[in-house]
Parts: structure tokens; C-alpha cells; sequence
């Protein structure tokens, strides 16, 4: 029970990664916030969490929205009685409109990176706020991504902002660790479905090239990410602090 007597609040907690922290989390003994939109995918995981007898909270929030944010951390202590562990994790990606940089919609741009770069901001914000509050420390986990390693994605606004939260957490690591609050950053691999799945334009052929290119032979799952989630929330990793773990099968080796 690594994470007993502990509370989390998880942004994307709907579905992929999110939600697959949920879940292990809460099976690691931690009392779990999950934010995010659709309202439904919060709520049925948090329906299931609460099933199986865990604590659960659905908070259905876009963290483009400032002040959503702030309303779940307070909704997240109001229920709990603090906040231990706060997961950045809600992300977007638009696969067919994210790129071509000379002739990119500056909409996208802009939607794309007040999910997966503000977001992310205010969500550490106002969770270093409460930890700082309570005096007592906490865990910050980044969900980057493997495509912030270098320059490859087509998908532009996507990379920026994934390589924006390195800097990020390198920045609540330094200035918020005398407080005690640890803040690390993972940065996943290709998964078998990424953010938006649904609108990819060829989804099997990215399967195959990536089985091909991928030294383990496949695409990452939500269910590989979360044990590193929760081992980074946890007082075994009492000394990681703004560091990034690239989890990614081998694909950048």
C-alpha cells in the first residue's frame, strides 16, 4: 500500500493514462480525484473505483479553464481533507490538423496548447498552492511524452507543448523542493492509442511501423505507465525530483 492515506487528483482521469493511474492508485491505497471532460468518462471511472470499494471523486473539469481547475483542487480537499499527489495528465492531439507548421490554423495552436501546456500550468499551480498550505510537502507527476525527445512529430503544436512541460517540472523541482514538494516528469512512448485516437488518419499503419521500430515489439498500453506513476507519488522515490523518465520500450535506444 504505497500510497495509503493519500489523496490524488488526477486531470484526464476519464480514460488512457489517467485513468489508468486511477486505478492503480486507488489499488495502492490512495483516495482519488479524477478530472477531466467528457463528464461521463470521469464518472463512470470513478463508479467503478467506488464498485470496488475505493475512494473515488468524479470532478469533471477542463483544465483549459482556470478557474475549473481551481474549483477541482478545492472540490478534491473539500472531499478528502488535503492533497498529497496531483497527476497532470489531460492532453489532446489532432492528429489531422497538427501540423504542417507554414499553413498551421493558429486555432489549433492555441486549443492544443491551453489543454496540454496551461493546462498542466494552472493544475501544478494550484495543487503547489495547497501542498504549500498544509506545509507538509507533496508529488507532483508531468505526463509528457516521448515526442518531446526531438523534433520528429508531424504534429507541432503537440511536440511544443510536450517539450514545454520538461522546463516545467525542471522549474517546480528546483524552486519548490525546499518546500518538500517533488515535482517529476514521464514521458511516454508511443501508445497503442494516443490522445484522439479516433481521428488519426491511419491508425494500423502507425501500429505496424511502430511494432517494427519499437526493440519490445509493440506500442506501449495506459496499464505500462501507471506503475511509474504511482512509484514517482510515492516515498520510495523520496529523491527523484525534476527529473524526466523516458518509458518508451526501447524506441529512443
Amino acid at each position: 500500500m504505497r500510497l495509503e492515506n493519500k489523496v490524488a487528483l488526477i486531470t484526464g482521469g476519464g480514460s488512457g493514462i489517467g485513468a489508468a493511474a486511477a486505478h492503480h492508485m486507488a489499488n495502492e491505497g490512495a483516495a482519488v480525484a479524477l478530472a477531466g471532460i467528457p463528464a461521463a468518462g470521469v464518472e463512470e471511472q470513478a463508479a467503478a473505483l467506488l464498485q470496488e470499494g475505493f475512494k473515488a471523486l468524479a470532478i469533471p473539469t477542463d483544465v483549459s479553464d482556470e478557474r475549473q481547475v481551481e474549483t477541482a483542487v478545492a472540490r478534491t480537499v473539500a472531499a478528502f481533507g488535503r492533497l498529497d499527489i496531483a497527476v497532470a495528465s489531460a492532453a489532446v492531439q489532432f492528429h489531422d490538423r497538427d501540423h504542417t507548421l507554414h499553413q498551421l490554423d493558429e486555432a489549433v495552436w492555441d486549443q492544443t496548447h491551453a489543454i496540454n501546456f496551461r493546462g498542466v500550468f494552472v493544475t501544478c499551480k494550484y495543487a503547489i498552492a495547497q501542498m504549500l498550505e498544509q506545509g507538509d510537502g507533496g508529488s507532483l507527476i508531468i505526463i509528457s511524452s516521448v515526442t518531446a525527445m526531438d523534433g520528429g512529430s508531424p504534429n507541432v503544436s503537440y511536440l511544443t507543448g510536450k517539450h514545454g512541460l520538461l522546463g516545467l517540472n525542471q522549474h517546480i523541482g528546483r524552486h519548490y523542493g525546499p518546500h518538500g514538494i517533488r515535482c517529476n516528469c514521464i514521458c511516454p512512448g508511443a501508445l497503442e492509442k494516443t490522445p484522439n485516437h479516433d481521428i488519426h488518419p491511419d491508425p494500423e499503419k502507425r501500429a505496424a511501423r511502430l511494432r517494427e521500430a519499437i526493440p519490445l515489439g509493440r506500442p506501449g498500453t495506459p496499464e505500462d505507465i501507471a506503475p511509474w506513476i504511482t512509484f514517482l507519488a510515492s516515498d520510495e522515490a523520496r529523491y527523484a525530483n525534476g527529473a524526466h523518465f523516458l518509458v518508451d520500450g526501447g524506441l529512443c535506444a
